[in-house]
């Protein structure tokens, strides 16, 4: 119910008790569905995400409503119980689940996850993983790291984050109320009260709407996670709590209001997919919908929707919904390496009847149980000394993991020299091999620090001062050259599918006496593009710094000259836009010619790599793990995982000698199909980048590329 608020100073009457409301209860039900589902088959509900977004604004109802119930009754709020009650509620469960991730973490993962998976374990329990996943998604090489067993976290640290602020925010309107004006009458004290609280849920409301809105544009996939971006979604719930009251609905004129309500929040979550841009002003539809739901709900008790909200299920769905959330997602990413193989409908369905087994028990007796406990209950003091040692139980479990990580790890580093055998790695598919089994069983199905693209060697040194931006530095110089006079120089340049070739380049700078500069940019082509993405829209801000540096590197490696310019990029993903609505591919490969034309005309070659074919566009990307005797299973169609790539189109319309593109594609393809394990050697690193090993093994054909084009006159 909304609560109205009595003098501060003296309060007449205790506020009305707490009313239980199933629809809120049912929204709670749909929230835990949507995310639930969404979470097991993307494909079928790709906006289910929007239930977190329901639960933010039921948590600013009724935390809104409860404070200003407590402050009414009170003329305060006890700001310590408060707090306790909320660790009494939430930190039995969630730590619980945190301690069983970090078992099944270890128990069933392959062993590099564990680092990444432990530090987010760690932020969890801290209730900063929103914070650390913001951060993550500006690492380009984060990106592609798989999924942690507790990265569902960032939106209980968001709420949690919530919880420290709001109270203090209303408590200080309350404070600042007293001292303006002369408290003549109680109802004159009543209004300005009333007035500071809502005058403070919409400050933060619109301040927080408007950097939302600002923030996504910029930096969608930071504004995404970021607590000031979700802040306008808690203060709608709250708005609702203070204003509710005060608007009235007729019997009909609610049961209108409710089925919009629900009708926004179901449209939001079949509408909307991953290319969404979200939050910002597509939040709107779900939040609204929540919002009319519960104001139609102040008014009545009893609406059309009763019939089906009120229901036993979906009351007892509502009620495990908090355990439902936290134990559904690690079971998610556990179950294929549990069951050795991808999910299947019937490993999914386990997975829900799990969850819910395990979010009745944990419901009743940990969530339950954990509220009531005689020794906490009744000391505020003994909630948060519980809170610190519970915390320090998962820090110390975290360390353990860290150190057995490290252990692992400790000799685990690329191999000076790569020798292949007739049938080993690529070499298999070269012209004349006779290889038995050619795409059997892997040697190895775990990518370990030995198999990492993105390794920086000793004569690469620091980053230069070139190339810079604010806090993204692109460029080092590795000299290979041992001193020699006047060594051939090379510039290898492009995003993390430039990178990934780096190994092999490095040998035969080795082998050469080559000075090597790399500038990299993660998702940023190296050509003359109008871009706009990589995979999807990228925010203003990153979408100007990626032209700028691209521009800049274009005229840094006319001016240093180089003998040979090595380029690749991921050019099938990368979105551009020239406002001609000519198709992608002729666009970026004008875009890269121009580039390559330029350079040309100053004397440089330009070598450029031909993309591999696609992985996680067309498999799962742990296929390899779950099928390692049968890695042939992961192959998948020539013209489904190669469709063109705009580097090859440009390099066939160079018209300079001094222009070469090396294509690949029969080192990871046959006539009919690309595979995943070639030669007894895992292809790929990760979601879209080769194993470090693999690209090191057709460092001789880049070689004689590389040879070929440097001896050539033009």
């Amino acid at each position: 119910m909304s609560v109205s608020l009595r003098s501060a100073d003296a309060p007449t009457a205790a506020p009305k008790a707490r009313v239980f409301r199933t629809d809120i209860q049912a929204l709670r039900a749909v929230a835990i569905g949507l995310v639930v589902l969404n979470h097991l088959w993307p494909m079928r509900l790709p906006g289910g995400y929007v239930g977190v977004d329901v639960f933010f604004v039921i948590s600013g109802f009724l935390i809104t409503g409860h404070l200003v119930g407590e402050m009414t009754l009170t003329g305060g709020v006890r700001l310590g119980a408060f707090y306790a009650r909320r660790i009494r509620r939430l930190l039995p469960a969630a730590l619980l689940v945190l301690a069983v991730s970090l078992v099944l973490l270890v128990l069933f993962l392959p062993y590099p996850r564990w680092e990444r998976g432990a530090w987010e374990v760690a932020a969890s329990a801290g209730y900063v993983e929103n914070w650390f996943l913001a951060s993550m998604s500006v690492n380009y090489s984060a990106l592609n790291d798989a999924a942690s067993v507790v990265q569902h976290y960032w939106s209980l640290s968001v709420e949690e984050q919530f919880y420290i602020v709001w109270p203090v925010l209303l408590v200080a309107a309350l404070a600042v109320s007293r001292r303006t004006g002369r408290p003549d009458t109680r109802r004159g004290v009543r209004a300005r009260t009333a007035t500071a609280l809502i005058a403070v849920v919409a400050l933060v409301g619109v301040a927080s709407f408007v950097a939302s809105v600002v923030y996504t544009t910029m930096a969608p996939p930071q504004a995404y996670f970021a607590t000031f971006t979700r802040g306008w979604e808690f203060a709608i719930g709250g708005a609702v709590a203070l204003l509710g009251s005060r608007i009235p609905l007729g019997r009909a004129a609610a049961d209108i209001v409710s089925l919009l309500g629900f009708g926004l929040i179901v449209v939001a979550a079949f509408a909307y997919d991953h290319a969404t841009s979200f939050p910002g002003y597509a939040a709107l539809v779900p939040v609204l919908g929540t919002a009319a739901v519960i104001l139609a709900g102040n008014s009545h008790a009893a609406l059309w929707h009763a019939k089906v909200t009120a229901l036993r299920p979906v009351q007892w769905i509502g009620g495990v919904s908090y355990s439902l959330y936290l134990w559904h997602w690690p079971l998610i990413v556990v179950a294929p390496f549990v069951i050795g193989g991808e999910a299947s409908t019937l490993s999914k369905v386990a997975v829900l009847a799990i969850s819910l087994v395990l979010a009745v028990l944990t419901k009743r007796f940990v969530e339950d149980a954990g509220q009531t406990w005689g020794y906490w209950r009744g000391s505020s003091r003994r909630a948060f000394g519980l809170m610190v040692t519970g915390m320090l139980v998962i820090a110390a479990l975290v360390a353990a993991v860290l150190a057995a990580y490290a252990a692992r790890v400790e000799a685990d580093s690329p191999p000076d020299d790569l020798a292949a055998s007739t049938c080993e790695g690529p070499s298999a598919l070269a012209p004349g091999a006779e290889c038995d089994d050619p795409f059997g069983a892997a040697d190895y199905s775990v990518m370990t620090k030995k198999n990492e693209y993105f390794y920086t060697p000793a004569e690469c040194g620091e980053f230069l001062p070139i190339l810079t931006y604010g806090d993204l530095k692109t460029t080092h110089e590795c000299d290979f050259s041992r001193g020699e006079e006047d060594p051939t120089r090379v510039w290898l340049i492009g995003d993390s599918h430039a990178q990934q070739w780096q190994g092999a380049v490095f040998d035969i700078a080795e082998e050469h006496g080559w000075i090597v500069d790399t500038s990299f940019y993660g998702g940023c082509p190296a050509a003359d593009v109008e871009f706009i993405g990589f995979r999807s829209a990228w925010g203003a801000a990153d979408v100007e710094r990626c032209r700028e540096w691209s521009s800049d590197l274009a005229d840094t490696v006319a001016e240093e000259d180089p003998d040979l310019v090595i380029t690749a990029m991921a050019s099938r993903l990368q979105l551009v836009d020239d406002g001609s609505d000519r198709p992608q591919v002729d666009q970026m490969s004008d875009g890269l010619l121009d580039y390559w034309t330029r350079w040309s005309e100053e004397g440089i070659k330009v070598l450029a790599l031909a993309d591999p074919p696609f992985n996680a566009e067309v498999r799962s990307p742990d296929c390899v793990l779950h099928n390692a005797e049968d890695p042939k299973s992961c192959a998948r169609p020539r013209a489904e995982a190669h469709p063109v790539d705009p580097v090859v189109v440009a390099g066939a319309q160079a018209a300079s000698p001094s222009i070469s593109v090396l294509d690949l594609t029969d080192r990871f393809c046959d006539a009919t199909s690309c595979y995943a394990v070639v030669g007894g050697i895992p292809v790929y690193y990760d979601a879209d980048h080769l194993n470090l090993e693999y690209a090191r093994l057709l460092g001789t054909e880049i070689d004689a590329a590389a040879e070929r084009l440097l001896a050539t006159g033009g």
